[in-house]
């Protein structure tokens, strides 16, 4: 058995099928241990670092930061035993006097690992590199085979080539066939390198991109490229087209495009359905917190809490999970002939980060004291602007508080997340004139937002519901008297 062993992307949960390559933490030739993390991957949910699945020394990394990858894809090589001598060059296919570059020779040449169940690489092409195991803690191996699914109007690939078509007989009529797509290899029958949106793009210009010479990183096929194989195909209709594309390159040079991927494009796929899925109804209540802040006041006062980081956001996640106690339907979900009630919360918080918009949420939330609840709160908040939220820290959420009041807006209607039947939207806290006890006067006052599924939840439960929340604030210290 060869000691060189290739390293798959590993399956990062959820159904993630890729992910791009945010920073290499390891080099060729350095020699790593056992669990080290060795590449920091930004997946459509979260950046994550994926340790080594053996000890030994970087052979060959296959794909540059800022790649996508698919998952089962080899991304690194690594020598198992670099203490045994050279690499022999009928093992690995590359001169033993050094350390081969990330090239396509080098993919083809190292020996694969085995691992259970086959996956079908869709950057590079070609057949599965053998399967691949998910390493990450919490996740454990796959039973059975699993392959990526394909994208929208991708043609699946078959395993080896067609054989060759039989001529058509002259009695049958000859149908002008469109471009082939590509079949994964280049020219010289090598893989095809090229990104997603450049295959995209490729597709709806009718490019082959096996026909094509790449000239980005690796010999990677580039939009540019793309672009120039159709200006031949494009010159006949040329006068025809100035018009159209002077009109259409005007201000060009003065927009940005931003590609939609990783969090900001789940995001824009989970909205999409929530909000054509559920029939949302949103119902707004204004409240006098001006008791709730000058508890939180004597709470930061007090000696045990003086290092507890204390935010109105508390009280407010503290008011849903008692609320949650007094009405269990709205901590359900829709699943088509029955709904699910959970007696757990797994309270969602959204947090606003460099990658957009991510919601990791706080397991179980609702057994946990005001204390143990404040460090949870402040640990999922570090970590999420951190970059750092794992994929479980994601999944799994049952209701959720997103709080626009920190950008000074007073209140909004939030859009369910996938699979949660409310949400709630808490505004920022400011000084109004109130009537107090008969009298005007200035007090601390908010507005809170909450969206619901009406499949689940009708305007009686979700008004009670959202009335509780509101008295918690309104007076904290005899709401937790009276409800516990």
């Amino acid at each position: 058995m060869s000691r060189i062993k290739e390293f798959n992307l590993p399956d990062l949960g959820e159904g993630l099928t890729e992910g791009e390559i945010l920073a290499w933490l390891v080099k060729a030739g350095d020699v790593i241990e056992l669990n080290q993390p060795i590449v920091e991957v930004e997946t459509a949910k979260a950046a994550v670092e994926i340790p080594a699945k053996w000890a030994g020394q970087v052979h060959a990394i296959f794909h540059p930061e800022g790649s996508t990858v698919e998952v089962g894809t080899p991304i690194i090589a690594i020598d198992t035993d670099p203490g045994a001598g050279p690499i022999e060059a009928s093992t690995t296919g590359a001169p033993t006097s050094a350390l081969p570059s990330p090239s396509a020779a080098s993919l083809a040449a190292v020996e694969v690992a085995p691992t259970e169940g086959a996956v079908e690489p869709g950057l590079i092409g070609g057949p599965a590199p053998g399967g691949r195991t998910a390493v990450l803690v919490g996740y454990g191996p796959r039973t059975t085979a699993a392959k990526r699914r394909p994208r929208k109007g991708e043609t699946p690939v078959p395993a080896q080539a067609a054989a060759p078509a039989p001529p058509v007989t002259p009695a049958a009529p000859v149908v002008p066939a469109s471009p082939a797509p590509s079949n994964g290899h280049g020219p010289a029958g090598g893989p095809v390198l090229a990104k997603p949106p450049v295959r995209k793009l490729a597709k709806d210009l009718g490019v082959d991109l096996s026909t094509l010479t790449g000239s980005g990183p690796l010999g990677s096929i580039t939009r540019e490229d793309v672009h120039r194989a159709t200006s031949g195909a494009t010159a006949a209709a040329e006068p025809l087209a100035v018009s159209v594309t002077a009109a259409a390159s005007f201000g060009a040079d003065r927009e940005q495009r931003i590609p939609v991927k990783g969090v900001r494009k789940l995001t824009a796929e989970n909205m999409s359905r929530s909000a054509f899925t559920a029939p949302h109804v949103t119902e707004f209540l204004t409240v006098d917190v001006t008791r709730a802040m000058k508890a939180l006041d004597r709470l930061r006062d007090r000696r045990e809490w003086r290092d507890v980081r204390v935010s109105p956001l508390l009280l407010v996640a503290k008011a849903v999970l008692l609320a949650v106690r007094r009405h269990p339907m709205v901590n359900s979900t829709w699943a088509g002939d029955e709904i699910v009630v959970k007696d757990y919360v797994n309270l969602g918080i959204a947090a606003a980060t460099e990658r957009g918009l991510i919601v990791p949420n706080i397991k179980d939330a609702g057994r946990l004291s005001l204390r143990e609840l404040a460090d949870a709160m402040t640990g999922l908040v570090q970590t999420a602007k951190a970059g750092k939220t794992s994929p479980a820290d994601m999944s799994g959420g049952t209701l959720t508080i997103t709080n626009v009041g920190v950008f000074g807006v007073d209140t909004g209607t939030p859009i369910l997340p996938p699979g949660e039947s409310a949400i709630l939207a808490f505004g920022a806290v400011r000084e109004m004139p109130w009537v107090h006890k008969g009298k005007v006067r200035p007090r601390q006052v908010t507005t809170l937002g909450l969206s619901f599924d009406h499949r689940i939840i009708d305007g009686e439960l979700g008004s009670k519901f959202l009335r509780d929340i509101g008295d918690f604030l309104a007076d904290p210290e005899a709401a937790l008297l009276a409800w516990t």
